[in-house]
């Protein structure tokens, strides 16, 4: 088939679920999105076998401004990643399209969370496992439109705080996934690049005629923090903007779920004890109660222990008084289920016992456990 391309070594990742389907030479399915492989014997095979994954076109900027359609999470993350790795391109080779990019990808995302509210916050915990730049990135743009909404952020700032939380890590984009590798103390150069990211983030916009002075001040100050311990200007209070501190909360949720080379991951029950004390200080309260309120005490994407030990995914967050709700699909003596079963976790046989944290994730089929077909 000729949209068909050969995978590049890299592009797999043992225990991390596949951001696609993967096809053979013939466009038959082999493996489907969110299978995970679970070693390198696998992992070698696959490569051996010669496997293929579907090139996705680039939409035209004109057609993803004027796309409506109901979005799917699980068959937009792909896209959404290549077309967030292009408008960065677009924006670092100060080309005409940067801007009209930035607001196409701030509406795609906006438009998924809406539509498919459940299986958007599941993207970010599904995939936190070792997390690229551009995941990263994706991750943070999604936790601001639902943070934003919950804050009461009316729709145009939160359009431009999704912008921000696209770009204020421009700078950083061809070092991070080596910094996030690396498990060696920072070096004076590295922390320099770090400390500077919001200015130069801000210059490569600019230079690409985005100018918007929300968006830059939302990226100017990320890096601040209301007790004014915070860089590049050591701002306190409401010097701040509230959409920065959202970005800046956003960043670091993600920072705590996500594993480094240099220190193990969270998990989500501890990271919300970390965000809660955020509060005292480090933020304007409101800002992690809304993410708090988001996320609930188990977010969708969330592996946990049932009651009758089976092992399960969180698909929905609590809805009048009854939920959240899971699909099992381990059952109580470890055997995989063919299929998944609904479990109404506010039902005493079905309460959550405790968080999973695997190192190697089970195999889900994500479209199906979220009811896409």
């Amino acid at each position: 088939m000729q949209n068909l391309v050969r995978i590049a070594p890299g592009a797999l990742t043992i225990g991390k679920p596949l951001p696609w389907t993967v096809y053979d030479a013939d466009g038959n399915v082999l493996l489907r999105q969110g299978y995970v492989i679970q070693n390198d014997i696998q992992l070698e095979q696959l490569f051996e076998r010669g496997l293929f994954q579907p090139r996705k076109i680039e939409r035209l900027q004109d057609e993803v401004l004027e796309d409506t359609r109901v979005r799917n999470p699980f068959a937009e993350y792909p896209i959404l990643l290549q077309t967030l790795e292009s408008t960065l391109n677009a924006i670092t080779e100060r080309e005409e399209s940067a801007l009209k990019r930035v607001l196409g990808l701030s509406r795609m995302i906006d438009q998924m969370c809406q539509d498919s509210p459940e299986a958007s916050l599941a993207l970010v915990h599904l995939y936190s496992i070792e997390p690229t730049i551009h995941e990263q990135i994706l991750f943070y743009a999604i936790l601001c439109q639902f943070t934003a909404r919950q804050f009461g952020l009316d729709e145009k700032r939160t359009a431009v705080l999704i912008g921000a939380a696209l770009t204020a890590n421009l700078a950083l984009v061809p070092v991070a996934d080596k910094l996030n590798a690396s498990n060696r103390v920072l070096t004076n150069e590295q922390r320099a690049v770090i400390r500077k990211h919001p200015e130069r983030s801000i210059q490569a916009l600019k230079d690409a005629d985005i100018t918007s002075p929300l968006l830059l001040k939302i990226i100017a100050q990320h890096h601040e923090q209301a007790d004014g311990s915070g860089y590049p200007q050591g701002l306190s209070g409401t010097e701040i903007r509230g959409e920065a501190e959202i970005l800046a909360l956003a960043e670091r949720y993600v920072a705590m779920i996500t594993r480094r080379a240099y220190r193990e991951r969270m998990n989500v029950v501890e990271a919300r004890k970390l965000i809660t004390s955020l509060a005292d200080g480090k933020f304007r309260p409101a800002i992690p109660r809304a993410l708090l309120a988001i996320l609930t005490d188990y977010p969708p994407g969330t592996l946990v222990r049932l009651a009758n030990n089976e092992v399960a995914v969180i698909v929905k967050r609590p809805h009048r008084h009854r939920g959240p709700f899971a699909k099992a699909i381990i059952g109580p003596r470890g055997n995989r289920y063919n299929g998944s079963f609904e479990r109404d976790c506010s039902l005493l046989e079905f309460n959550v016992m405790a968080v999973e944290q695997p190192e190697v994730m089970p195999s889900m089929d994500f479209g199906l456990l979220w009811g896409f077909h």
